[in-house]
């Protein structure tokens, strides 16, 4: 069923985040009849600061905007969040995320991505909400070999506890679709960059270990491969997505997950040459840096490849931004955000 997003309370959680900040802005811009409510805890996972910005993007870009500092692991608070403002459609983004931080504070992603979830879930069950996306992660695949990587491919087997949060993210969703028939959409996000990204992110770590002379870290000896994508790509389809619930499985579930990625994976060395090569043009360096060569680690795939051929069906769309272009308008950010 097609729903229109105008005239509508959206509830964007995660909304100082990177995708949520970019997403709410796109909303704002697009849908100033609708009133947007961003949600966020704003951990101190990385720099505040960073979320700052984002908040100070949100609050410029004018519309019917409200930010509310809140987590969504306290149920009463996310239960008197949905009694006050009645959001008809629901976009969580709010996640504890990285897959290796996972092996050293895993009690930070069962609060946010399980009980932070389920709360969600059941805020959407008592307040009939019409549609719930919320994203997953091209994690689940885990180390699959078959590519690209297919909604309909086995994901039972994760290598980090990120990866199995969000894949009980995708079960919790189709129990609630099944048995309250709330229409719920998980998206599988593939390697997102961009300006203002999160700087745990390799493109982020790597660019200020340049700037600062020193060594990067490529794990593997450079034989990784990621289908990297920027943000743009993703929060048009999240709109995309936010306007179609899906019809029903053949177990009476409204339930759908879709893979966002660039369909197109590129080498970890060619992405790193790419990054310099825009950092150079940017003034910010002088020339290629230093690169040390280590193996695997834990909890890492060799590659990740996205198989988006539903996405294209269903609406007419995929992600198209060339790593060289997206790299390009990060490096213009980091230069004006750091004075670089």
């Amino acid at each position: 069923m097609n729903i229109s997003l105008e005239k509508k309370t959206i509830l964007i959680t995660g909304a100082a985040g990177f995708i949520g900040s970019f997403l709410s802005k796109r909303l704002i811009e697009e849908y100033p009849s609708s009133k947007i409510i961003g949600l966020d805890c704003i951990t101190d996972y990385y720099d505040t600061n960073l979320k700052d910005e984002r908040l100070k993007m949100l609050s410029e870009a004018g519309g019917n905007f409200t930010f509310i500092k809140g987590d969504i692991a306290e149920k009463k608070f996310v239960d008197k969040l949905f009694s006050d403002y009645s959001p008809q459609i629901v976009v969580n983004l709010a996640a504890q995320a990285g897959v290796r931080y996972s092996i050293t504070n895993p009690e930070s992603y069962i609060h946010s991505n399980i009980i932070g979830f389920y709360n969600i879930l059941e805020a959407c069950r008592a307040h009939s909400v019409e549609h719930l996306v919320y994203a997953s992660s091209s994690s689940v695949y885990g180390s699959n070999k078959k590519v690209p990587y297919s909604t309909e491919d086995k994901v039972d087997n994760p290598v980090s506890l990120y990866a199995a949060t969000k894949k009980s993210n995708e079960l919790f969703a189709h129990a609630y679709s099944k048995l309250y028939k709330i229409p719920s959409t998980g998206l599988r996000f593939f390697t997102v960059y961009g300006p203002m990204g999160r700087p745990d992110m390799a493109y982020f770590k790597f660019t200020n270990k340049l700037v600062n002379g020193e060594p990067i870290q490529i794990y593997n000896m450079g034989d990784m491969y990621r289908d990297f994508t920027f943000v743009d790509d993703i929060v048009t389809g999240i709109v995309n997505v936010m306007q179609k619930t899906p019809s029903e499985t053949e177990d009476g579930a409204p339930y759908k997950i879709y893979n966002i990625g660039n369909n197109h994976p590129e080498s970890l060395m060619k992405f790193v040459e790419t990054l310099e090569k825009c950092l150079i043009n940017e003034g910010i360096i002088k020339e290629p840096g230093k690169k040390e060569l280590l193996p695997m680690q834990p909890g890492d795939v060799y590659q990740t490849y996205a198989d988006v051929a539903e996405l294209q069906k269903d609406f007419g769309f995929k992600p198209s931004t060339s790593l060289e272009t997206g790299l390009s308008l990060f490096a213009k950010w980091y230069k004006k955000y750091y004075n670089k």
